[in-house]
């Protein structure tokens, strides 16, 4: 079984009702699940986000949190600790990204802790994120962007 790496937009398909949410969680099933400390504040973050957009009601963003915290305290995601390697490791990575791919700051801290673990592979539709992926032989799901939205 390969470890999976999640970025924080795909955390949030598997804690509610998104366009792709199926596809990920039928591909996800029986995986190991991994991320950075950083996706306990931006999943928080973005769900408040959904709330005051009006796709969840208060009651929604408080369950999905829950659920989420439950999986991190259930170690169905297991949490890397964001720390000076990571940090340096991730500026480092933008920099061999630049110009090609401009790399946000966040997006290089996932990509960052993904590398320094050896995890199997990145689940994200994030397209600069996959790019770098690609630029760094990290492995992808989807493989191709456009798998999910079939």
């Amino acid at each position: 079984m390969v470890s999976m790496y999640l970025d924080t937009a795909i955390i949030l398909k598997l804690l509610v009702r998104e366009p792709d949410s199926e596809w990920f969680n039928a591909k996800l099933v029986g995986q190991t699940f991994e991320t950075s400390e950083l996706a306990l504040a931006e999943v928080r973050s973005a769900l408040l986000a959904k709330e005051r957009a009006g796709h969840l009601s208060a009651g929604e963003r408080v369950s999905a949190t829950e659920k989420f915290l439950s999986m991190v305290v259930d170690e169905m995601i297991q949490l890397y600790p964001l720390n000076r390697a990571v940090i340096d490791r991730a500026a480092g990575m933008q920099q061999a990204c630049h110009p090609r791919v401009p790399l946000r700051t966040l997006d290089a801290l996932h990509l960052a802790t993904c590398d320094l673990n050896h995890c199997g592979a990145m689940a994200t539709t994030d397209r600069r994120l996959r790019d770098a992926c690609e630029q760094f032989a990290i492995a992808l799901l989807p493989v191709h962007s456009q798998d999910s939205s079939s």
